[in-house]
């Protein structure tokens, strides 16, 4: 976990009304996208239908044929079904664990269409897919956007950009999101990751700010400082498991702090681990919704475990994994490594505990 180098945010008044704090000067106390909106967007009632709700989402694997690496459709399928029947809230496409760096744009327009018409299929509709959107320019990212509409994505999930990293100033950083967003013809939410861009940490104030654009409507905080989450979902009035809130969505990065997003005040985890293991996930969210600390601290201590095994293999590991205990899960695309007998062991084992659990769910 990186050093909290995370500047504070001013603090809001608060006052009590019913069962959780409000701010007087809350960004969010109405529902977004209402016909009051100044956004001139264009969002169809078919993404409007499709909320995004707190608790576990998936951002799911690209699968290949082994022989080929041309994208193996049938278990992308497959696989997302898997991920909704065991009660995920949502599914994400085209992120580090879809290796959406590896495909073109064609084929991540094809994962997308693929895992959604899948989903509608095994009469799951109603669940909602964002889709990884990230590009180095701000006019590829606008592209992204709407080719994840147009492949039946209900919201976007965009990295900054950081290629150019030493020639951006502070304002850089903002001026590409509110243009994305302004653009973009789905939702958008924040990624704070600073391990995949060059170190860049966007710090509570900036995602605040840019929160008050009526086209963003979350963050993804895999910078995993859980004070950082705390400002951003109080400043946001962020749903939870109890209190739709404003709508924002204050997310996790990462299975292993579960338990404390939700204490923060966050609105769930888009959480890689959950390829493997989506039943104990979603189990831990449910025993907290029911007031079962004890039970949900023991089992976020048995999660994060299982998400060591998975922060460590990456996707190369979670696939093994999912080899090991599933039956699939083949490789990932060149140059990703195959995994030797002894490290397909290991990532083997480093799953072993929480993938029990997981079958007797």
């Amino acid at each position: 976990m990186p050093p909290h180098n995370d500047a504070p945010s001013p603090v809001p008044s608060y006052a009590w009304s019913g069962s959780r704090l409000t701010s007087s000067n809350s960004i969010y106390l109405e529902p977004r996208f209402n016909d009051s909106s100044s956004s001139s967007l264009d969002l169809s009632e078919e993404h409007v239908r499709r909320p995004l709700r707190p608790g576990i989402y998936v951002p799911t694997l690209a699968f290949f044929h082994d022989d080929t690496e041309d994208l193996d459709l049938a278990t992308i399928a497959s696989h997302a079904v898997r991920m909704a029947k065991a009660g995920v809230a949502g599914l994400t496409t085209q992120g580090s664990n879809g290796e959406a760096v590896h495909l073109s744009h064609r084929e991540r327009k094809m994962v997308t269409k693929v895992t959604r018409d899948a989903l509608d299929r095994a009469g799951y509709s109603d669940l909602p897919v964002i889709v990884g959107c990230g590009a180095q320019s701000t006019r590829e990212t606008i592209e992204l956007c709407d080719d994840a509409f147009s492949s039946g994505g209900d919201y976007a999930l965009v990295l900054p950009p950081a290629y150019y990293k030493g020639l951006y100033k502070p304002q850089s950083t903002i001026d590409f999101f509110n243009d994305v967003a302004s653009a973009s013809p789905i939702p958008i939410l924040i990624y704070n990751f600073p391990g995949a861009v060059a170190g860049i940490d966007l710090d509570s104030d900036t995602i605040i700010q840019l929160a008050k654009h009526p086209n963003i409507v979350g963050c993804k905080l895999t910078c995993g400082n859980t004070g950082k989450l705390n400002r951003i979902s109080a400043a946001t009035t962020a749903s939870t498991l109890s209190d739709r809130g404003s709508g924002f969505m204050c997310m996790g990065g990462s299975a292993d702090f579960t338990v404390q997003t939700l204490i923060g005040g966050g609105s769930g985890v888009i959480c890689g681990l959950a390829n493997v293991t989506p039943k104990a996930c979603v189990k831990l969210v449910d025993l907290y919704k029911a007031g079962r600390f004890h039970e949900a601290q023991t089992l976020q201590v048995a999660v994060a475990r299982g998400d060591w095994a998975a922060i460590k293999g990456g996707v190369v590991g979670t696939k093994s994994a999912l080899m090991a205990y599933f039956g699939y899960g083949g490789y990932g695309r060149k140059p990703l490594p195959r995994p030797t007998k002894q490290e397909a062991l290991n990532f083997s084992h480093g799953f072993q505990e929480l993938v029990g659990i997981e079958k007797m769910l």
